[in-house]
């Protein structure tokens, strides 16, 4: 397989390669192949970053280290991380490698916790991108014709428009909703009768919960592959929607800082981890902790170095997500375990590790609450306190149902975490409810 690649912004490059039965070429090559690439394609990217970032220049000096340095993969553990932190300090266009007017788009977090980080890309970025998402949408069971329900919000965040790019650059039928109006989301569900709809898996079951208000079976949409992402979820969560639905739930993956949507996808052949389009990033397993390298099979936090992003490369972005890296199955790519939580949302309750995906695995066992939830920290003197808060059934909201269905939750969590928590039993609808990220977890904890 022969791949163009150069420095030069805008010159052409080969994105897809030959198709071999609907599946580009990359996706079945040798790992040989696959790694003779990523290392083409890396010094590219680490010369480029250097030559025409300031951030990074001055990185890579400060850290004594070169793009010559690298000789192998295994040279990249030598270079130093970038985090999220960098983004802040150099908002909002110094870390581009291009000049501003090179830029065909620009995409940016919502600042909530600071300055908002600030991504751009190229046209050819732009381009890669949406192959990328349409590459995910087919592993997903996405085809050529189908229509695409977008429920992902629009605007700086990138998970709508990196979708719709996606679904269009696979000649599908995009519906561009975006994300809130739920019951518009579900009348557009049922009159248009999309085959797919991309989604957080969060407001999916808000999604469902409306169906059901409205009458509606929720087994007789049209709705054949829900494709979930921006956020963790559970396989239990996945059964849930797919048993409601009578449909395909795959777990998508991507952040702005690496691209968008699209970095991986799981394939809706095996649903076993999601595959990493290894031609355009290159994974790593860190211990969160040291910063050292750790092998395939082990979990640890994953980093990310882009491999053809023109106007924004990124050198070892630490995700601060957690999971680990294995070998390929429906494609030759590896593959990550499914997102269990993050190094920097984990909550420390009482000296117990504990992530709000655990939560959702105990909360899904119990049939009389829905599951939508949020947890609250407090501390009472100097100890923290963990209250679930939860939702009843409609047929399980009388008072003594709700007392029963909170002690079963509790009883759970106190048998599998290690940890006593109080669970809180509101009415059906009494869980606030999110049209994007969930908010799983408030913080009201005073720090000294």
């Amino acid at each position: 397989m022969q791949a163009q690649s150069t420095n030069e912004p805008g010159a052409p490059v080969t994105i897809a390669g030959d198709k071999q039965g609907g599946l580009d070429a990359i996706e079945t090559a040798s790992r040989d192949e696959i790694a003779a690439l990523q290392l083409t394609r890396l010094k590219e990217t680490l010369n480029r970053a250097y030559d025409n970032s300031t951030f990074y220049k001055a990185h890579f000096d400060d850290s004594g280290v070169h793009p010559d340095d690298l000789g192998s993969l295994e040279d990249l553990a030598r270079f130093p991380f970038t985090v999220k932190q960098d983004l802040r300090d150099n908002y909002p266009f110094s870390m581009f490698s291009v000049p501003r007017e090179q830029l065909a788009r620009v995409h940016a977090s919502s600042g909530t916790t600071g300055k908002p980080t600030v991504v751009g890309y190229t046209a050819r970025d732009v381009e890669t991108w949406s192959h990328l998402v349409a590459r995910s949408i087919y592993a997903s069971g996405g085809r050529p014709g189908d229509m695409v329900h977008v429920a992902y919000g629009y605007g700086l965040f990138t998970g709508g428009l990196g979708a719709h790019y996606g679904a269009e650059k696979l000649g599908c039928t995009v519906v561009p909703v975006s994300g809130g109006m739920t019951e518009r989301q579900v009348t557009l569900i049922h009159d248009f009768k999309p085959q797919i709809i991309m989604i957080t898996p969060s407001y999916m079951l808000s999604v469902l919960d409306e169906f059901r208000r409205a009458g509606i079976d929720p087994r007789e949409a049209s709705l054949k592959v829900g494709i979930f992402g921006a956020e963790p979820w559970t396989n239990s969560m996945r059964s849930e929607i797919e048993d409601a639905f009578d449909m395909d739930a795959v777990d998508i993956y991507g952040l702005s800082e690496v691209m968008g949507p699209g970095v991986a996808n799981e394939c809706v052949e095996t649903k076993d981890g999601l595959h990493i389009w290894e031609d355009h990033f290159y994974p790593e397993i860190i211990d969160p902790d040291t910063g050292e390298v750790l092998p395939d099979g082990e979990k640890g936090e994953l980093v990310f170095t882009s491999l053809t992003k023109e106007a924004f490369p990124i050198i070892r972005y630490r995700t601060r997500d957690l999971t680990r890296l294995l070998p390929g199955t429906a494609r030759t790519m590896r593959r990550m375990e499914k997102v269990t939580g993050r190094s920097d949302d984990m909550m420390i309750v009482r000296g117990v590790n504990i992530f709000p995906t655990q939560i959702e695995e105990q909360l899904l066992k119990c049939t009389g609450l829905t599951p939508h939830y949020q947890i609250e920290l407090t501390r009472e003197g100097r100890m923290d306190t963990m209250t679930i808060n939860v939702e009843a059934t409609e047929g399980a909201a009388g008072d003594d149902a709700r007392q029963a269905s909170g002690k079963e939750l509790s009883g759970h969590i106190k048998s599998t975490l290690g940890v006593t928590a109080r669970v809180t039993v509101r009415p059906p609808g009494g869980v606030e409810r999110s049209a994007g990220k969930a908010r799983r977890v408030v913080d009201l904890r005073k720090t000294d």
